[in-house]
Order: C-alpha cells, then sequence, then structure tokens
C-alpha cells in the first residue's frame, strides 16, 4: 500500500485512527487490516505482542473479526480527517467514481460490492451483507461522490481534506474542502449537509492561481483557528499555502 493518514482528537487524546490501504475486496475483517480504519490506543499496554491497546469499544471486540478495525468495506482510503466527533476519510476509486464518506463506528462502505453509490462490475448489488455476516449489516454510502470524467468537479484520485472553521474566509465556514490528484491544482468544496440524506453539492472553489501555483495537491492540514493548509506541487516545485480570502 501507499499509505492512507492517520488523526488524533487533540491535546488528551487516547485513541490514533489510521487508513489502511488497499483494501482488495474491502470486506475481509478476520484476515487482515487492509481497506479499513483502524482505532487504537497507542498510550496503553498492548498484550499478543502488540505495541499499543485496543479500546474496549470497538465494534469488533468480542466478535468475529481483528479488534483494531473501526470501519471497513474501503478501497484506498486517502486522507483522514475530524471535524470535531466526525470522521471523514477520502477514499480512491477503481474505474469510475470518487468518494468521501462520512465514518461510524462498524460500518461498512461497500468496496468491492459497490464503487461510491454504484454497483462495481455488476447489474445489481445488495444494500447490505447476508445475513449471516455479521447479522447482514447495511453498506453505506459516501457522503460526496465524483466521476472519473465530465464536469468540472471530476477526477481520478480523491485527496481528502477537512472542514473549514476559520475566519478568513466566512462563505467556507462548515464546508468540507478536498480536492483530487489530477484536477490541475484545483479545490473542491461541499457543504457539510448530515441528515439531509443523499450526496451532498459539490462545486468548484475559485481559488486564485488554480492550475498555476499548484498543479497537484498533495494533502491538507487545518490549524487550531481552523484555517486550511494546502500541500502541493506546481512548475516552481513544491510547497504549503494558506487558503484565504483573494
Amino acid at each position: 500500500g501507499d499509505g492512507g493518514g492517520s488523526a488524533d482528537q487533540g491535546t488528551g487524546h487516547v485513541d490514533d485512527w489510521y487508513g489502511a490501504v488497499d483494501g482488495g475486496n474491502g470486506q475481509d475483517v478476520t484476515e487482515n487490516l487492509l481497506g479499513s480504519v483502524l482505532r487504537i490506543d497507542v498510550d496503553g499496554e498492548g498484550t499478543d505482542g502488540r505495541a499499543y491497546a485496543i479500546p474496549d469499544d470497538n465494534p469488533l471486540v468480542g466478535r468475529s473479526g481483528l479488534d483494531e478495525l473501526y470501519a471497513w468495506g474501503f478501497r484506498n482510503p486517502w486522507r483522514i480527517s475530524f471535524d470535531g466527533e466526525d470522521l471523514y476519510v477520502g477514499d480512491v476509486g477503481q474505474s469510475a467514481y470518487e468518494e468521501v464518506d462520512l465514518v461510524a463506528s462498524g460500518g461498512n462502505y461497500g468496496w468491492n460490492v459497490k464503487e461510491g453509490t454504484h454497483c462495481f462490475r455488476a447489474d445489481g448489488c445488495p444494500d447490505a451483507t447476508p445475513d449471516d455476516v455479521r447479522g447482514g449489516e447495511p453498506l453505506t454510502d459516501p457522503v460526496i461522490e465524483y466521476p472519473h470524467s465530465g464536469g468540472e468537479v471530476s477526477g481520478i484520485s480523491v485527496i481528502g481534506g477537512y472542514v473549514y472553521r476559520g475566519d478568513a474566509i466566512p462563505e467556507l465556514n462548515g464546508a468540507y474542502v478536498f480536492a483530487d490528484l489530477r484536477a490541475e491544482g484545483r479545490l473542491f468544496v461541499s457543504p457539510v449537509s448530515k441528515g439531509t440524506g443523499g450526496l451532498w453539492p459539490t462545486r468548484l472553489l475559485d481559488v486564485a492561481g488554480d492550475g498555476g501555483v499548484v498543479d497537484r495537491v498533495l494533502s491538507f492540514g487545518r490549524d487550531a483557528d481552523g484555517e486550511l493548509y494546502v500541500l502541493g506541487t506546481g512548475s516552481d516545485g513544491g510547497g504549503v499555502y494558506r487558503l484565504v480570502r483573494a
């Protein structure tokens, strides 16, 4: 794998969170950790040769499956971030769609039954696992999806971002900002719309110097004030850029 990302919940955290990439079918929770979000206690005393402890409330503790797992059914998690208690994961697609997931404990995000909200290589697909697989758990759709071609919001490899909570750009407050590796340095924005059902609306974010200063966005960061930073490369080399109002 090529590394998905990690996150914690700030000062005094107990748990660290990791995206484990290259998930294969994404549904194997008993043999490997791939295609999953992991939740471990790096400050706790591990057992069975582990250098970490397992939180008691992880969803598969005491059940069939690997105790480290927090959520599964991902293809290739690429950057994860918290907004308060909400956990966002950008998941790179296979052949047609990219997605961002709002992740919950024990959630199954569908790969390789589904790619985004669509059936993967099938005319039809179930909305849950079989009854004999963890009681028929539902397959959770992403909150953001975009295609590999067509329209200004498109690309081939999602770069997960952050929810903006700063003061520099008030109109972005409460919106998820992210990018795509192929999108010529363009940024995308999606207002957080929890509880509405369906996909969140997504649009191109007008950024001064689009396609010139940064040719490829690689990652994002958010500081203690909620301001966002973009790591990218361009014709003059790489750099870290802070988002401000033009």
